[in-house]
């Protein structure tokens, strides 16, 4: 896991739209999101899981609206869970800190957390 906006709430949904989930620019920027960057979706409140990219929304709006075809695997108001990943040089491993960006109800930071792992061998 590169990074995780953890328990961010569906603010809208726009089934028309090519695809993608819209992510306030101050969550993305916390989070280490890129735009287009492939993220993978956990849906809490209904357990499904998906990928899709992610696009700019406004910063500060607390936006995060699923578009397109993932637009049919959530309901305004589910909570939700978005991860990235990337790949690590083992030797690196150790030493590598994943953000975690903690939001409230809002889609506001609460608190954002760099967790230093350690492998279990």
């Amino acid at each position: 896991m590169k990074s995780k906006i953890h328990r961010a709430r569906v603010t809208d949904l726009n089934i028309d739209y090519e695809g993608s989930i819209t992510i306030d620019e101050n969550l993305m920027r916390t989070a280490d999101i890129l735009p287009y960057e492939q993220v993978h979706v956990l849906n809490v409140t209904n357990g499904e899981r998906f990928l899709t990219y992610a696009v700019k929304g406004e910063a500060g709006s607390g936006q995060v609206c699923l578009n397109g075809a993932a637009a049919r695997l959530v309901c305004k108001g589910d909570i939700i869970i978005i991860l990235t990943y990337s790949q690590v040089a083992e030797n690196d491993a150790e030493d590598f800190s994943p953000t975690t960006v903690y939001v409230n109800k809002k889609n506001e930071i609460i608190s954002v957390k760099n967790t230093i792992g350690s492998l279990p061998f």
